[in-house]
């Protein structure tokens, strides 16, 4: 049986919701928010006094069926941890709500909540607490949410809306790496079928790469704020040219990106092919963005790389009157926010047409 979906509304609500809708509505308004509700903002900011700051952020829990229940839990703290990591300092707590479908099983949870566990643990994170239940209506892929937290120096930490005019951007991996490594493992049959068995290990080992907490903490140890990376932005959905009106927008700059510079992976090329998507704007959880103090950007460079994180110039940040622009194929166009992620559509499509 197919299902019926709306796919325009599938993904991240659109900013034009966001603003009608939410950012008018936002409770009391307190003097300790230094970072509220912003389109392109990772993390909430909150003064604690004495230099102190609690950096916020939160993310849906989920059970991919594809993945299976370990790796869905690796994910759902590494997207999680993978934000919160963008103001330069690690994660350290986390509350977490399951709001879980009836007919999961006990060992079931208990496979994927041991895997939470260890995962949060590696990094450093402390599980505060939270809800956990099991509800009618309730069911994969979404499973309830997440809080996570960290303290940071109020002189100290980042957000995507400190980029600077005369910043270099860089970039850390490459493309469409979620896109690579979901549907990969999510249509196996058909991309071994396509590429053969050893493209189809090499695309789902992108997987592995989603998480951005290395990149962050080993940019941000060289420096932050005027001493090096200035901020910082993890792309999701929208993709690279998604994340970058994000982060420009949120810092009120403007930008020149040349996309010959852009890492794409073979991996990630063909795949996109293979499903009909731009690289370029289709989700990629593990991708980060970075701008950085162009006196510091080397030692930025040779710092992910010496940690075996690929890494590029992409390009400039400029002033906002110059306005946002990329270089294609040689051509010089203005860069406009895409209005949806095409992934999903390539998802639910594939999935409804029995592609396995």
């Amino acid at each position: 049986m197919k299902i019926l979906i709306d796919l325009s509304k599938v993904g991240k609500f659109p900013q034009e919701l966001m603003e009608k809708i939410v950012y008018p509505r936002l409770g009391k308004k307190r003097r300790e928010v230094l970072v509220g509700p912003h389109h392109g903002l990772d993390n909430a900011v909150v003064r604690l006094g004495h230099n102190q700051v609690l950096v916020v952020t939160s993310d849906p829990l989920s059970v991919i069926p594809a993945l299976g229940l370990q790796d869905s839990a690796w994910l759902s703290v590494h997207l999680l941890s993978s934000d919160l990591s963008t103001c330069g300092f690690p994660p350290q707590f986390i509350m977490v709500n399951f709001s879980l479908p009836p007919h999961m099983k006990d060992e079931e949870f208990e496979e994927y909540w041991d895997a939470f566990h260890r995962e949060c643990n590696k990094l450093g994170v402390a599980i505060l607490g939270g809800h956990t239940g099991r509800y009618v209506g309730s069911d994969y892929t979404i499973i309830g949410g997440g809080v996570m937290m960290t303290l940071a120096p109020e002189d100290r930490y980042l957000s995507s809306n400190m980029a600077r005019p005369g910043d270099s951007v860089v970039m850390t991996k490459g493309v469409a790496i979620a896109t690579t490594g979901i549907l990969s493992r999510t249509f196996p049959k058909t991309v071994e079928k396509t590429y053969g068995s050893s493209f189809l290990k090499r695309a789902q080992s992108h997987f592995y790469e989603f998480s951005t907490v290395k990149d962050a903490l080993v940019a941000a140890s060289v420096g932050l704020r005027d001493e090096g990376v200035t901020a910082m932005h993890d792309v999701t959905e929208g993709g690279l040219l998604g994340a970058i009106c994000e982060l420009t927008q949120a810092s009120k700059v403007g930008i020149e990106v040349d996309l010959s510079n852009v890492i794409v992976t073979n991996e990630a090329k063909l795949i996109c092919d293979l499903f009909d998507l731009d690289p370029y704007v289709t989700l990629s959880e593990g991708t980060l963005i970075i701008t950085v103090k162009p006196e510091k950007t080397q030692e930025v460079l040779k710092s992910l790389e010496s940690n075996r994180i690929r890494a590029k110039i992409i390009g400039k940040i400029m002033n906002k009157q110059h306005g946002r622009w990329i270089k294609k194929n040689g051509e010089r166009e203005q860069l406009k926010k895409p209005a949806t992620d095409p992934y999903w559509k390539a998802y639910w499509k594939s999935l409804q047409e029995g592609w396995g």
